[in-house]
């Protein structure tokens, strides 16, 4: 029962906090300004992501004090999740060279990865196999991609928030159905953190997350993912499925514009959302249609990865096709049209 309460606590913290920061960058002029590579048309104020950071770090503590978070669990999410979160508030408040932040970054990653004792092994084709160092390196890209994916990916109303909410009860869903159900704790309590935040940011948005609140989703997200596996070696693939939309998107996007020479850091909407969202003159209706991708088609196969009926891998090929081909045909035919072919 205290668990439940501690939901709906966790959700009142970042309403109340996203107000407050609302009224803050009115305040103090902490505006998103559009330009030519902006998805939005009107000045917005950012930095709402905060609320997320401070409502699950306090509430990280009392999972841990009810015993539904292990000491290990605790200190590699708050440290990690804290370090990004300020290299994040630095920058939506200033700007930090682009080294600096990703030197921070692999920082946070390593703090997690030593906390959680590295890679827990992984399950190969019906094998449980440990990939020792090799895995750990892995590991490592991997936490620091996923947290700069989800900044690329915050770029529409709502999208960045949906997706972690639809994440973390989808994911829930998978341990409940294996039977591990004392995991679901974790990922409630930052659907409800980032629920409180999407009462301001869901589309038209009144409040932008910021990178403080993006890279610290980025981050979270993916330790979880790892944490899990060290339960069940199924479980890495099931998260890796339900961000689908997220990791081809960005990933794709990242190859092509590294092909072409461009800075990666720069920013830019040649991601396949933003140029779907330009098409249809939506954020709202790109936002729902990433929800019914991840219910309706990777969310079952999360489940049946998760629960053994289905190999990791061939569950990750068959998920991700479908979203390959509906990202080529997006930026193929967005960028014919622009003469970018």
């Amino acid at each position: 029962m205290i668990v439940w309460w501690l939901l709906l606590v966790v959700f009142a913290i970042s309403w109340i906090l996203t107000l407050v920061l609302r009224r803050y960058a009115l305040a103090k002029s902490l505006m998103d300004i559009p330009n030519e590579r902006s998805s939005h048309s009107v000045p917005t104020p950012r930095g709402g992501g905060v609320a997320i950071v401070v409502s699950l770090l306090l509430a990280l503590p009392v999972l841990a004090g009810l015993d539904l978070l292990a000491p290990a669990a605790l200190y590699g999410l708050f440290g990690s999740g804290l370090l990004i979160a300020i290299i994040g508030f630095a920058d939506d408040h200033g700007h930090i060279a682009a080294r600096w932040r990703l030197l921070g970054h692999f920082i946070a990653a390593a703090w997690a990865l030593f906390c959680l004792n590295g890679l827990p092994p992984i399950n190969l084709f019906g094998m449980t196999v440990d990939l020792g160092w090799s895995g750990n390196i892995l590991a490592l890209v991997y936490l620091v991609w996923m947290l700069n994916l989800y900044n690329f990916m915050d770029g529409i109303d709502g999208l960045a928030s949906v997706e972690a909410i639809s994440t973390c009860l989808g994911i829930s869903l998978v341990y409940w159905f294996s039977g591990d159900i004392g995991l679901i704790w974790t990922p409630l309590v930052l659907a409800a953190s980032v629920m409180g935040f999407l009462c301001w940011n869901f589309p038209p948005a009144r409040i932008f997350m910021g990178d403080a609140g993006s890279g610290f989703l980025g981050i979270i997200i993916s330790v979880m993912a790892i944490l899990s596996a060290s339960v069940n070696a199924n479980f890495l693939w099931s998260w890796l499925i339900i961000l689908a939309v997220f990791i081809v998107d960005a990933t794709w996007t990242l190859i092509v514009r590294l092909i072409r020479g461009e800075k990666i850091y720069q920013a830019h909407r040649t991601h396949a959302y933003q140029y779907a969202a330009e098409k249809l003159k939506s954020h709202k209706l790109v936002t729902n249609m990433v929800v019914v991708i991840n219910i309706i088609w990777l969310l079952p196969m999360a489940v049946l990865v998760g629960i053994g009926i289905v190999d990791g891998i061939f569950g990750i090929v068959a998920a991700y096709m479908p979203i390959f081909v509906l990202v080529y045909k997006i930026k193929t035919s967005s960028e014919k049209s622009i003469g970018m072919y």
